[in-house]
């Protein structure tokens, strides 16, 4: 049987981005059989505590060492960015946006006009706007750019609970849309819109939604300085 393994930000520098393990035909490996193969090729990955799992783009609750099956895809999760592509294995048509999506991830600049679109409605009196660029600076550090990397089809899932969740709330309607890719300083990397009958609801759940992208969303980010230097910012754990 086939195991397709997926890393990412500073795992995958040490591991490469994709791989895939084979093991004997009807053996039934478990996840710990995966990290015993790759830990002797990087044994300062796995002393980490900060690492999530996730089998088919579902994670793997902490302690849990479930069954493999055949062809399934495993992927190794280092903290996401806090405020801060997909693999060649399974290539994808480049992300994009369309105007009734509401989750989204694109590989280009974002219509802001869209976005706010994407909410509107007659009963909401109030839409707040967070339009988040790319600072020219970090810890006193001048920065050219961030380059954003996601594993895609999870970071979508995750967007649209997100929306789903946000639009539990009464008359609130939610939109969420992340670039990918490299993005200079001072270019927009993420727009969200959250649309309200009344604005104390709108900015309350546009705070709410920011703090959960920042944390549920694997969406990685890497900062190039102006020196040359280029530094992966794990922040948050998704476990």
């Amino acid at each position: 049987m086939k195991v397709h393994v997926l890393a990412f930000a500073t795992v995958a520098d040490a591991l490469g981005a994709q791989r895939r393990l084979d093991f004997a035909d009807g053996a039934t490996p478990r996840l710990s059989a995966v990290r015993d193969r790759l830990r002797a090729e990087a044994p300062q990955v796995f002393e980490r505590t900060d690492l999530a799992w996730a089998i088919d783009g579902a994670l793997v609750a902490t302690g849990q060492d479930p069954l493999l099956a055949d062809g399934c895809e495993v992927a190794i999760l280092p903290p996401v960015s806090g405020g801060a592509p997909e693999l060649e294995r399974a290539p994808e048509p480049a992300p994009f946006v369309e105007p009734t999506s509401r989750a989204a991830l694109v590989d280009g600049p974002i219509d802001i006009e869209l976005v706010r679109s994407a909410v509107a409605a007659r009963g909401c009196g109030a839409t707040v706007l967070f339009v988040g660029t790319v600072r020219d600076t970090h810890n006193g550090r001048p920065v050219d750019s961030l380059t954003y990397t996601a594993y895609v089809a999870m970071a979508l899932n995750a967007l649209e609970t997100l929306v789903d969740d946000l639009e539990a709330n009464d008359n609130v309607r939610a939109a969420i849309v992340h670039r990918l890719g490299e993005v200079a300083a001072g270019d927009i990397s993420v727009v969200l819109a959250i649309a309200s009958a009344h604005r104390e609801a709108a900015f309350r759940v546009g705070h709410d939604a920011l703090e959960r992208l920042k944390r549920e969303v694997p969406i990685w980010k890497r900062e190039h300085f102006a020196d040359g230097d280029a530094v992966w910012r794990e922040v948050e754990s998704l476990t």
